[in-house]
């Protein structure tokens, strides 16, 4: 595998550990422009595909016909942080398509919060599905089969309706035959799909032009007006994609998934970026997307921004002391 350095972890003045990965940046034709590592670098998209996996669902005139606004969009693209502002608004996109909490297929976990906040839950706290970081996308998937008249119960098996059409949906977007998409299955349980990294920049491309899309139009459209919207419930406080979006609103649409993926679409400058470290280990992620957004001009290393905290981390051990940094190591070549 080509890959390149995107992060280093330092221990005193010495670097201690290497983050290798690769960076794809393209147009909005798809074209590579910039790389590191390799661009077409085979990649599960994780949670970066929920806004395309909601297309179906918008297509039918989902939205409408349950009364979601703005605020509901948003967590059908939210891999969340279980605070009550995501979980009382999931809440309510389940009980306008006449289903509850049961009915999900995501499975349950502590919420990001306590992570994102280096705590643990206080005793005796319980969670249900609502806290997963997906049960906004799972609830726009129920509300689809609700309106469409597909079985609940399965609503997350590959053979699905729903999921095929997703299925086509995402190669449409990504510029690629589905037989050419390899699938998984994701953490909340439902298919996901890898794609040379080049391809998954490309929909963020696209996604960012919104109404321009020449397939989706308006209802890229809408999910791109809804997630720039409201960052704070695509994902959360304290999180880096909340940062990206609001380091340039409305302009910059962001989303992060599992096992180190982390996905840009840039509308002023027509470009999509995608991000993946080859060992799944996300903590020289965020440092290593600044360093890309700095070396395509697009942010200012002198700027004071909600990024300024996420171009380096500070190492500390189980003392508070200063140990080292998590920092970005990433050089972009043009293509």
């Amino acid at each position: 595998m080509n890959l390149a350095p995107l992060a280093e972890v330092t221990r005193g003045a010495q670097v201690e550990s290497i983050h290798y990965g690769a960076v794809a940046v393209v147009d909005r034709r798809g074209e590579l422009l910039y790389s590191a590592g390799d661009p077409h670098f085979l990649t599960f998209t994780r949670s970066t595909i929920k806004p395309f996996q909601a297309l179906p669902f918008l297509r039918a005139g989902g939205p409408g016909r349950f009364g979601y606004g703005s605020r509901e969009m948003a967590l059908l693209c939210a891999s969340h942080s279980g605070e009550a502002m995501h979980v009382d608004t999931v809440q309510g996109m389940l009980r306008k398509a006449g289903c509850d909490e049961h009915h999900l297929r995501c499975g349950c976990h502590v919420p990001i919060l306590y992570a994102t906040q280096g705590s643990t839950p206080p005793p005796g706290e319980t969670f249900t599905q609502l806290h997963n970081n997906c049960s906004g996308k799972h609830a726009g998937f129920l509300a689809h089969c609700v309106q469409q008249g597909l079985p609940l119960d399965t609503y997350i098996d590959p053979s699905h309706q729903l999921q095929q059409a997703i299925r086509e949906d995402l190669g449409r977007v990504a510029g690629i035959a589905q037989d050419g998409m390899a699938m998984g299955i994701d953490g909340c349980s439902a298919p996901n799909y890898a794609l040379p990294l080049s391809r998954l920049a490309y929909t963020y491309a696209r996604l960012a032009q919104g109404d321009a899309d020449p397939d989706h139009g308006s209802l890229m459209g809408d999910l791109f007006r809804a997630m720039t919207a409201h960052p704070e419930l695509v994902s959360g406080t304290g999180r880096v994609d909340l940062a990206l979006m609001q380091a340039a609103p409305g302009d910059w649409v962001a989303k992060g998934g599992a096992e180190g993926v982390q996905v840009l679409g840039i509308r002023s400058a027509g470009l999509g970026i995608a991000i993946k470290v080859a060992d799944g280990h996300a903590r020289g992620l965020a440092a290593a997307t600044v360093s890309v957004l700095e070396q395509l001009g697009l942010l200012a290393a002198a700027d004071t921004t909600p990024l300024d905290s996420w171009r380096s981390t500070e190492q500390r051990n189980l003392r508070g002391l200063h140990t080292g940094e998590v920092r970005a190591a990433v050089t972009l070549a043009r293509t």
